[in-house]
This record gives C-alpha cells, sequence and structure tokens, in this order.
C-alpha cells in the first residue's frame, strides 16, 4: 500500500506554529510570518512522525509530496525529515510546470493525505480534486484540516 501525504501544513510546519492553536497556525501562515518561510526549521505537525513510522510498520510504503520546486528546498525538506526521524521514502514535487495533481497521477498512491488549503485557498489548491476523473476512484483521499496534522487518523493501515 502507498500513502502519499503532503509536507507543509500537513505532516510538517513551521516553527512558530509550535504551542499555537490551528486557528493561529494558519493566520501565521496567511500572514507569512518569517519562520513560515524557513523551511529548514519545520517541524512535525503532531504525532506525524509516529503515526507515519507505525503506518510503514505495518507495510505502507510512505511517499512525500512537497510544496517546493527546487532541489535546494527539497533538501531542506528532507533534512527536516531526518532530524525528525519520519520514515524513509521519496520525496516528489513540482518540476517543469507539473501539477500537484500531475505528480499524484504519476505516483499513483493508493490513498493520498493532503490538508485543505485554508491558509492558501481551500479546495482550489488542493490536490485530489484537481486528479483526473478517471484516476480518483484509484486513489483514496483523505483530507485533513490545514496545521492539525494527522494524530486522528486511523492506527491501522487498513481502517484509513
Amino acid at each position: 500500500m502507498k500513502i502519499l501525504i503532503f509536507l507543509h501544513g500537513t505532516a510538517i510546519m513551521h516553527r512558530s506554529g509550535i504551542d499555537k492553536t490551528r486557528g493561529e497556525r494558519v493566520r501565521q501562515s496567511k500572514e507569512r510570518e518569517a519562520s513560515v518561510l524557513d523551511y529548514a526549521e519545520y517541524v512535525p505537525v503532531g504525532s506525524a512522525v509516529e503515526k507515519l513510522n507505525k503506518w510503514q510498520l505495518l507495510g505502507a510504503e510512505i511517499l512525500y509530496l512537497s510544496s517546493h520546486e527546487s532541489q535546494k528546498d527539497i533538501d531542506k525538506d528532507q533534512m527536516v525529515l531526518d532530524k525528525y526521524n519520519f520514515p524513509q521514502g521519496l520525496i516528489y514535487w513540482r518540476q517543469n510546470d507539473t501539477t500537484y495533481a500531475q505528480v499524484a497521477e504519476e505516483v499513483m498512491p493508493d490513498i493520498l493525505i493532503e490538508d485543505d488549503c485554508e491558509s492558501i485557498g481551500g479546495e482550489k489548491e488542493m490536490i485530489y480534486p484537481n486528479i483526473k476523473s478517471e484516476l480518483r476512484d484509484k486513489i483514496k483521499s483523505i483530507v485533513v484540516r490545514e496545521f492539525e496534522g494527522i494524530d486522528h487518523l486511523a492506527e491501522d493501515i487498513n481502517q484509513l
């Protein structure tokens, strides 16, 4: 089972969001508070590391989707994933004018986990609604609120 999880706002967040409510994190993101753009200092949202490691132990292949479009910024994402012991997995990103939906269609995960993009425009910015209709039935979509994390999702990957 392949699980593709969006990084920014879903699995990791800006450092100044620590100990803030979800609403405060959204506001910080909308206002582009300084740490929102300090990608090398991002931190896990909630217990994302533990949840993803548990899913991997249960047999899931964990893959990541980044909002970045350059290798330099992808390297920062990888550094954050390594620093906090996220499970090993490829990081996918938009290259050569591809869209998030096109990247997801290429990866074809069994499950796509993304946030609702509240701070940047909502559904029109989301991945799943923009995937080709004939492919949507092959991908299970799980949408969480931006900066809420994945702690509330099932422990058992078969119950996702």
